[in-house]
């Protein structure tokens, strides 16, 4: 997603400005030529369950109440390219393909299969019976239409640069979909389909050249997930209803009604779980208030695997410096800087590790890249790198970071990095920052020449992590764009030997963490959601996904 946010990625979170954004290929996922075909499996899903506890909350068919500070940004697929959106997409949109709950695994949903039917041709077919909440049908046609539409609108803030493979779509007849791609032996794109660009729209509603903002789509009843949306105020209140015509992966939803209320301060939504007044808030509390809440003998602190980074971006055009040469000096020394260590222990009591790489730790290819630089800051390394490029120190920078998207601690975290900075004496920092809204637009128009990002993966591979910032016209429009990384990404993603493929991933990481610091990984998190001892299903997992349709009160 999506640009990350405590808030996508995205996975990741993961939103965009200029037109080339939508070039970029971002994540597919994928299967090897000879990979079994993936089709729905039988069998019951095991849940992360809470004790039970309370009485006042009736059977299955009851209320459940969410809280989150996530913030939506469009209701429109195309629009929208961030984890408060996706995660209303997950609950009201059908999937070709899904993660199962619980093990996180891509499995067909509103297809019946997919796979490879030739090299550069991945098909799938659908379900019968598949259709609206309004009645209208859902076809090939509308699966057709839904990625037609995502890719000729390319909407600066949208996911459409996910498909930089997909050549063309086919629909043959009402059940088949046919996805013709660029490059053969896609490794990440099946995935693709379970990810922000993989909603299905209804052709009769969304119009095919603009986007269709959210109160036309809510009134429109335009859903075929888990549940539609019966009340909407936007990033106030959403109320969702159980949806009696889904057919998809995830079966009836174990509670009728959800209603997810918004915060705009981690503080009330602290508050609002600790009285009991919701039933789980899931992202994003502060460190100190999870450290509290987990005393609280009414509560459970549920934790789950975490694909969350946290980064400073270089605007390769804006940033301090007059020459190339110049800029990746104080790059490099900036690198040699930060400690990330005490950014974790200090702003984030630990609940968020060190991270030297641009992968995820625990993914398969991730390497420590950045440790090359130092895990303590080294000012002799870092003026070595300004005085060798003919920088004077100290270097002006101007260091932007977001505080109501990535959570209220970003400006602690911001605080301690400037300091860091300021302590070797190379650097001149002015901090400043802006609200989601400004800020998701801004930086992606030169506007910030050095900035916070946060980044959740739309799927759980490494690729998720480099092509969105490496690849041409990238997901973070920094100007940065070099030949032998482009041919290193479509390398990886099409080498179908896993061993081989993890070589090609480290060697990439390595080039760029040598040769060029696009991004420098701060910090990796993980999920956590902290519910009432009543509320069951709460499921944490690696499709970083959470699910209304498995909560319910008991």
């Amino acid at each position: 997603m999506s640009a990350s946010q405590t808030n996508s990625g995205p996975q990741a979170e993961w939103d965009s400005h200029e037109e080339n954004i939508r070039t970029r290929r971002h994540r597919r996922g994928g299967r090897a030529a000879t990979a079994a075909v993936i089709t729905l499996a039988a069998g019951s899903l095991v849940l992360s369950a809470c004790g039970s506890g309370r009485t006042d909350s009736g059977d299955s068919g009851g209320v459940v109440t969410v809280g989150t500070t996530d913030q939506i940004y469009a209701l429109d697929p195309a629009a929208s390219y961030d984890n408060g959106s996706l995660a209303v997409m997950r609950n009201v949109y059908p999937f070709l393909l899904d993660f199962a709950p619980g093990t996180g695994e891509l499995t067909p949903s509103a297809a019946e299969k997919c796979d490879f039917s030739q090299p550069t041709v991945y098909t799938c077919t659908l379900k019968s019976g598949l259709k609206f909440a309004n009645g209208d049908p859902l076809t090939a046609t509308s699966v057709k239409y839904s990625f037609d539409r995502m890719l000729g609108i390319n909407d600066p803030n949208g996911p459409a640069s996910l498909l930089a493979n997909l050549d063309k779509t086919d629909a043959p007849d009402a059940t088949t979909v046919n996805f013709t791609l660029k490059e053969p032996n896609d490794q990440t794109f099946p995935q693709l389909l379970g990810t922000n660009v993989g909603p299905i729209v209804d052709e009769k509603v969304f119009p095919a050249d603009k986007i269709l903002d959210d109160d036309a789509i809510v009134k429109s009843n335009a859903f075929a997930g888990q549940y539609r949306i019966s009340s909407y105020q936007k990033n106030q209140l959403v109320e969702y209803k159980k949806n009696d015509g889904y057919i998809g992966l995830l079966g009836a939803p174990k509670t009728d009604t959800v209603r997810v209320k918004y915060y705009a301060q981690p503080t009330n939504l602290k508050l609002d779980i600790e009285q009991k007044q919701i039933d789980v808030a899931y992202r994003s509390l502060t460190p100190t208030d999870i450290t509290a809440l987990r005393g609280n003998s009414d509560l459970t602190v549920h934790e789950g695997p975490g694909g969350e980074l946290r980064y400073i971006v270089f605007n390769f055009d804006t940033m301090a410096g007059a020459t190339p040469a110049q800029k990746l000096a104080v790059r490099k020394a900036i690198a040699s800087s930060v400690d990330r260590a005490a950014i974790a222990k200090d702003v984030y009591q630990d609940t968020y590790s060190p991270a030297y790489s641009m992968v995820a730790g625990g993914l398969p290819g991730a390497v420590d890249s950045y440790k090359m630089y130092g895990e303590k800051p080294d000012t002799a390394k870092a003026r070595g790198y300004l005085t060798a490029a003919g920088v004077t120190a100290p270097v002006a920078i101007n260091l932007w970071y977001n505080p109501d998207h990535y959570g209220s601690n970003s400006a602690d975290e911001y605080a301690k990095v400037k300091a860091q900075l300021e302590a070797t004496g190379l650097f001149r920092v002015t901090l400043n920052s802006a609200n989601w809204e400004t800020y998701n637009k801004a930086r992606v128009q030169d506007t910030y020449p050095t900035y916070q990002l946060g980044w959740f993966p739309d799927f759980p591979d490494a690729d998720n992590y480099l092509t969105p910032f490496l690849d041409k016209n990238n997901f973070l429009q920094s100007h940065f764009e070099d030949p032998q990384i482009t041919s290193m990404l479509s390398a990886e993603r099409t080498e179908q030997d896993p061993t081989k493929r993890a070589a090609i991933l480290a060697d990439i990481q390595n080039t760029v963490a040598d040769k060029f610091v696009t991004t420098l990984p701060l910090l990796q998190g993980k999920q956590v959601a902290v519910g009432v001892k009543a509320l069951d299903g709460v499921t944490l997992d690696k499709s970083f996904t959470f699910r209304y349709g498995l909560l319910s009160k008991s």
